[in-house]
C-alpha cells in the first residue's frame, strides 16, 4: 500500500489554495491542499505497526510552530508547477528531516521545497499566463501548525488520512 506523511494547513490557507486548484490542478479532487513531508512510499500493512510508535514520538518530540506564506513560486522549468512558498523555518525542516532517517528510509527524489500545490501539469502558455499574474500578488498568510497526517492511498488514486499525529502529546 501507498503512503504518505502531510501536513494539512488550516480551513483558511487551504480556501485560498483551492480556488487556483480547481481551475489548475488535475489532482484536485485526490487530497486537499497539503505540505508533503514525506513522498509516496510502499509499505506492507504488517510493518505499519512498527512505524506508529516512531511516528508518535517525532510528534511527542515535537512543539507547534508556525508557517508563512508570502509569494508563490515554481518549479520551472524542471515542470510547470505554481505553488505557494512556505517560507523555511527550523522546526518545519528539522520535521521533514525526521521522516527521511533512522527508521524510515530516505524516499526523496529532490531536495526539500515546503509548499502547497496550486497548479501543475500546465501547458507552457497558460503557466505563463497564470504564473505571471500569480507572482505579481502578494499574499500574508501564517498560521500555526500542531499535527501532521499519515495519508494512505486509495485505489481510485485518492488520498485519504490513516492517522493524525498531535505535536507535544504524552504518550497513552
Amino acid at each position: 500500500m501507498k503512503y504518505g506523511i502531510v501536513i494539512f494547513p488550516p480551513k483558511y490557507i487551504q480556501d485560498e489554495a483551492n480556488s487556483y486548484r480547481k481551475r489548475y490542478d488535475p489532482k484536485y479532487s485526490l487530497i486537499p491542499p497539503h505540505i508533503t513531508l514525506k513522498e509516496a512510499f510502499d509499505m506492507d500493512e504488517k510493518e505499519m505497526d512498527k512505524l506508529i510508535p516512531e511516528l508518535k514520538r517525532i510528534a511527542n518530540a515535537t512543539n507547534p510552530f508556525s508557517i508563512e506564506i508570502r509569494k508563490v513560486s515554481t518549479f520551472f522549468p524542471v515542470t510547470n508547477t505554481i505553488y505557494f512558498k512556505v517560507e523555511p523555518n527550523d522546526e518545519l525542516m528539522n520535521l521533514q528531516k525526521q521522516f527521511h532517517e533512522g527508521k524510515f528510509e530516505n524516499n526523496m527524489s529532490h531536495p526539500f521545497v515546503p509548499h502547497i500545490t496550486i497548479a501543475q501539469n500546465l501547458r507552457d502558455d497558460e503557466y505563463s499566463d497564470v504564473f505571471g499574474t500569480l507572482k505579481m500578488n502578494q499574499f500574508n498568510f501564517e498560521a500555526t501548525i500542531d499535527r501532521f497526517q499519515l495519508l494512505y492511498q486509495l485505489e481510485n488514486q485518492s488520498w485519504t488520512v490513516y492517522e493524525t499525529f498531535v505535536f507535544g502529546k504524552e504518550i497513552v
